[in-house]
Order: structure tokens, then C-alpha cells, then sequence
């Protein structure tokens, strides 16, 4: 399906979510502390929306990302996802970089879209929100396109939509092919990850519950949100 150009999806991407920009993202890591241990990969996708207000993956960008100086580096994590921190191969950039390349690309893509600010998509989403955010902070990136803390977590939507809370059983109940051994990448993951938002985010629209024919115009009224947008 073909996707429309930027000035024909604004108005579409900014009345589906609320002038969010839906960022899909995944995060490989040496454990569980986003303060203390490691990023090691990351990888999101930027997706689209065809002229019907469809959802479609988009770009995807990838990197592998050199620990940062005195991160912990947990053996059964690294065990779990397979990942050599320091494997030459890797072509690992600094974290600095990868942080920097992801947000100009997601903000250029935001501004495209005609939204307002991105918000990470995300299997499981505190977890990989809680290690962007961190080396947001620890990069003291500035201007970060993402709002910092609200997420969208395809665990709980494929729990109400596809009765399924594991990545791979949801997408094998959405059609979407998986191959387990390709799991726990940063890249497999983000990609599939994308196709699983979109499909259940379409399906609903298919199914009548886009848009709200009934429904009443909302004003802002939270005002730490709107705070923390604005910033």
C-alpha cells in the first residue's frame, strides 16, 4: 500500500494520536538497571500512515552501541541475547552518537508527520523507555523529540487485541511471521514489533472503532503534561 506524501498525512498522524508521532523502538541491554547497565543495542522504526490512515512500517535505524565508561555488564544477559560487547565486528558506535543520529531522525520524521512530539512503541515499553530516557540523561541530549513518560506498549495492546502478552505468540496470532532464532535483536525485534502496532492499530479501524463518529472534542486540561510537552 502505498503511503501518501508528508503534506497529505499531517492532518491524519496528528487527529489519530493526539499529535503524537508513534516511534517503534527496541533496546538490547547488559541487564535490567537503566542507571547501571549497559545499552548495547538499539534499533527503531518510523512508521508511516497511506492515504486511508493506515499504519505502515517505516525507516528502520540500527546501531550497536559501545558500553558506556563504567557500565555493568551482567553475564546472564549477555548470555541471553547473545551480544559481545566487545567483538570488533560489532561496529559499535558511542552512545552519544547513536542517541544523537536516532532523535534528528525522529524529530525530522515528527515534523513530517505535522505532530507535536514522538512517543516510543514498545514490547514491554517501560523497560525500553526507562533506557532511552537514561542515556538521554547521561548524553545530556537537550532537545529529545520523545515525551518522557508517555508510551504505547504493544504488550497490553496484543493482551486486549490478540490475547497474547509474549511478542512472538501475538505475532503468530496476528499472521505476522517470527522466527525465533532471529529474536533479541534490537533490529529483528523493532520490525516486527512495528508490524504487530500496526496491524492491531488497523484491525481496530478496520473493525469501526476509527474514528469516533460521536465523539466530543478534548481540551488539554493536565497540566503537567502539557508542561512537559512544551518543554
Amino acid at each position: 500500500m502505498k503511503p501518501t506524501s508528508p503534506a497529505e498525512t499531517t492532518s491524519l498522524f496528528a487527529r489519530r494520536f493526539r499529535g503524537y508521532y508513534p516511534v517503534v523502538i527496541d533496546i538490547e541491554t547488559a541487564g535490567f538497571n537503566p542507571k547501571t547497565d549497559a545499552l548495547l543495542e538499539i534499533a527503531i522504526n518510523m512508521l508511516q500512515m497511506d492515504e486511508a490512515g493506515r499504519l505502515i512500517p517505516g525507516e528502520t535505524l540500527h546501531f550497536h552501541v559501545d558500553p558506556f565508561e563504567g557500565a555493568n555488564l551482567d553475564a546472564s544477559s549477555l548470555a541471553f541475547n547473545g551480544i559481545d560487547p566487545f567483538n570488533p565486528l560489532r561496529g559499535a558506535v558511542a552512545e552519544r552518537d547513536a542517541i544523537s543520529e536516532i532523535c534528528k531522525a525522529v524529530r525530522k520524521a515528527q515534523k513530517a508527520a505535522g505532530c507535536q512530539r514522538s512517543v516510543i512503541v514498545a514490547h514491554n515499553a517501560a523497560f525500553d523507555q526507562g533506557f532511552f530516557n537514561a542515556a538521554i540523561s547521561r548524553v545530556n541530549y537537550k532537545r529529545s523529540p520523545f515525551h518522557a513518560f508517555v508510551s504505547f506498549d504493544t504488550t497490553s495492546l496484543s493482551a486486549l487485541a490478540l490475547g497474547q502478552t509474549v511478542l512472538a505468540k501475538a505475532c503468530a496470532q496476528a499472521g505476522i511471521a517470527f522466527n525465533a532464532k532471529e529474536a533479541h535483536s534490537a533490529l529483528y525485534d523493532t520490525e516486527r514489533t512495528a508490524e504487530l502496532f500496526c496491524y492491531i492499530v488497523n484491525r481496530w479501524q478496520e473493525m469501526g472503532g476509527w474514528p469516533l463518529s460521536n465523539a466530543l472534542p478534548q481540551e488539554d486540561t493536565d497540566e503537567s503534561e502539557s508542561t512537559t510537552e512544551q518543554a
